[in-house]
């Protein structure tokens, strides 16, 4: 048996805490530049957070397992025993019980100082996913050995829930910070070359600039991979700005509202007709640029907004019909999808349908996609928020907002 230690009398939770955002922030700061600039700001943070977050034991006391050897003990110390010198060591054939009680999580976690903490830490040792500890004696029974059990491992899991509060607090922080810190060396690395670039100089290549991040091993059972990214040269595209995408969903959200109020008026309107309206009202407010029908990338697509030779917004317009055909919408979208940061749209419209079930088959179906990342905040009863990735490439990404409207048919005369 590996010799036993006491348990969480390493470093203490705050030199811990103190250290894992540091570690983070350096790493964050050595990731090559233009891996940086090319990778998904969200996958970053996320790699980063769950590389330094710290994975509290779990113990699995229901596979608890004991065992039983015969031991040499020393009683030299033993009052109770009649012997005569007891400056020697004076065995006698005793008893040990070895217990083993396997866990999940970080196996280094066991040495962490918590906060609260005791002056008499359990003794145990740490063997790969198992923990282990002993009792020995002359005249063992077994009421008292499980008690003697009950007390070591109710000691070590209070240590633990100590332990899980600590690590709460930092878990749940690191996201944040990681993405703060991309962002902020993002936002140096772009300025910097900004002003190089209006300069009107060449560019000197570095010979011996790494061309691939790689990771130092992490200790946990899984480690977090870093995201996929190229190393080639980050080059900014046009984007449109939050602002100005919450102003077109707007205008669209308008458009719909009075197809509600005025059921009649667009009875027998088809998708064509729809996106003719929705353009009215968008070229309305955009000088011309929503064209319907623009060849792009390897389809045409309903509703398309142009900067610069660039195609910045995209929208659908679709009568609903299932699942399967919200599935071939987002296909189609992510068909016409080849810049960074675009920002999407799926306009459906229920007609002689049941429009809480529509709803309720939108998120199963968005999340099911292959190219589904995250959801978004900002999500309404009826307007659905979602980051997509480009199908060729998981560091472009899309924003894709589905708004659904549910279009009443007229009563009969």
């Amino acid at each position: 048996m590996a010799r036993e230690d006491y348990l969480f009398t390493g470093p203490d939770w705050f030199s811990v805490d103190r250290h894992q955002r540091q570690q983070m922030a350096a790493e964050i700061d050595k990731v090559d530049a233009d891996r940086l600039l090319n990778t998904s700001v969200e996958d970053l943070a996320s790699y980063f957070a769950e590389k330094f977050k710290i994975a509290v034991p779990v113990l699995d006391t229901e596979n608890l397992v004991v065992d039983q050897r015969e031991k040499q003990i020393d009683v030299s110390r033993d009052s109770m025993r009649m012997i005569r010198d007891r400056s020697r060591p004076f065995y006698i054939t005793g008893t040990e019980i070895e217990i083993e009680v396997p866990f999940s999580g970080e196996a280094e976690a066991f040495k962490i100082q918590p906060n609260p903490y005791t002056l008499s830490p359990p003794l145990a040792s740490v063997r790969g996913t198992t923990l282990a500890f002993s009792i020995a004696g002359t005249n063992l029974d077994a009421d008292g050995v499980r008690t003697q059990i009950d007390r070591t491992v109710s000691a070590i899991q209070s240590y633990l829930d100590n332990l899980r509060v600590n690590v709460a607090g930092l878990n749940e922080q690191l996201p944040g910070e990681a993405r703060a810190a991309i962002e902020a060396r993002r936002t140096k690395l772009l300025a910097n070359r900004n002003m190089v670039a209006t300069l009107g100089f060449k560019m000197k290549e570095r010979p011996n600039a790494s061309k691939t991040f790689v990771t130092t091993e992490v200790r946990r059972k899984i480690s977090p991979v870093m995201p996929m990214a190229s190393s080639a040269p980050f080059k900014p595209e046009p984007a449109l700005a939050t602002a100005d995408y919450e102003h077109i969903l707007g205008v669209m959200q308008n458009m719909t509202q009075v197809m509600e109020l005025s059921p009649s008026a667009f009875h027998d309107v088809d998708e064509e007709a729809l996106r003719s309206h929705f353009l009215v009202q968008l070229n309305g407010h955009y000088q011309g640029q929503a064209t319907g029908e623009t060849f792009n990338y390897e389809g045409k697509t309903d509703i398309l907004i142009r900067s610069e030779g660039k195609n910045i917004f995209i929208a659908e317009c679709k009568f609903w019909s299932g699942p399967k055909m919200l599935t071939e919408t987002i296909d189609q979208l992510l068909g016409y999808s080849s810049w960074r940061d675009t920002k999407t749209a799926v306009v459906l419209f229920n007609r002689n349908r049941d429009f809480s079930k529509v709803l309720s088959a939108i998120p199963e179906t968005m999340r099911s996609h292959a190219q589904y990342k995250r959801d978004l905040p900002g999500a309404t009863e009826t307007t659905f928020r979602y980051q997509f990735a480009n199908r060729d490439d998981r560091n472009r990404e899309l924003f894709l907002t589905v708004l659904a409207f549910d279009v009443p048919t007229p009563r009969q005369q």
